[in-house]
């Protein structure tokens, strides 16, 4: 739980700087600050959990690329269209996953503490996709129709709290469509025992191969 808290903390830590740099400075200077603590902010991840997920270097690169083209030439729109950019990624990887991997990104992170039927996954999997559809769609709304303020609060604030709260239900829909225990234990049974099933195969074909090479000898 503890190291949990700790990289909420972390992954929001970059946010809060831009902010402080924004209402201190400008949005220059927040761009620039939000750069550094960016990297600060994957570098802590790395020394305290010896690992890094794909998420934050993806969100770094990107931070990376909008933030210097911001600095480089003098203008706002690049930082703004960073977040479109950063959402439609994440929405592309989940639904490219669905269509052309077995599993779910959903259920890669979150199967192993809580088991849900397939197409259960699936529904989660496309409302997230949704969600960052719209979170990309509502920044640009925000980012070139309103005020600038306005969006740095709908950036570090609005988006943020959106998220917590989409990620909430998506617990509360994944405790309640869980599969019984008996059901999980069995299958995990199930696919201990084909594991165990290949592998007997398995050697049961090296030990074949290898007589039939002796007796060729």
């Amino acid at each position: 739980m503890k190291n949990g808290w700790l990289k909420q903390l972390l992954d929001f830590a970059p946010l809060l700087v831009f902010f402080i740099f924004y209402k201190w400075q400008d949005i220059f200077y927040a761009s620039g600050a939000l750069i550094i603590a960016t990297w600060i902010s994957v570098g802590l991840t790395w020394l305290i959990f010896h690992k890094v997920e794909k998420a934050p270097l993806i969100t770094a690169v990107v931070v990376t690329i909008f933030g210097s083209l911001t600095l480089f030439f003098h203008s706002a729109d690049f930082i703004k269209w960073k977040v479109t950019a950063i959402y439609a990624i994440f929405a592309i990887v989940l639904i490219g996953m669905q269509l052309f991997t077995p599993k779910t990104l959903m259920e890669r992170m979150l199967g192993k503490e809580l088991a849900m039927p397939p197409a259960n996954w699936k529904k989660l999997n496309i409302a997230w996709v949704v969600f960052f559809f719209a979170c990309a769609l509502g920044n640009i709304y925000v980012a070139f129709s309103l005020a600038e303020e306005t969006w740095v609060n709908f950036k570090v604030f609005g988006l943020t709290i959106l998220t917590f709260i989409f990620t909430i239900a998506s617990v509360v829909y994944i405790w309640n469509n869980r599969l019984p225990e008996e059901q999980t234990e069995n299958e995990a049974t199930e696919n201990s025992e084909h594991e165990l099933s290949d592998n007997m195969t398995k050697q049961a074909s090296k030990s074949t191969s290898h007589d039939a090479h002796s007796k060729s000898e």
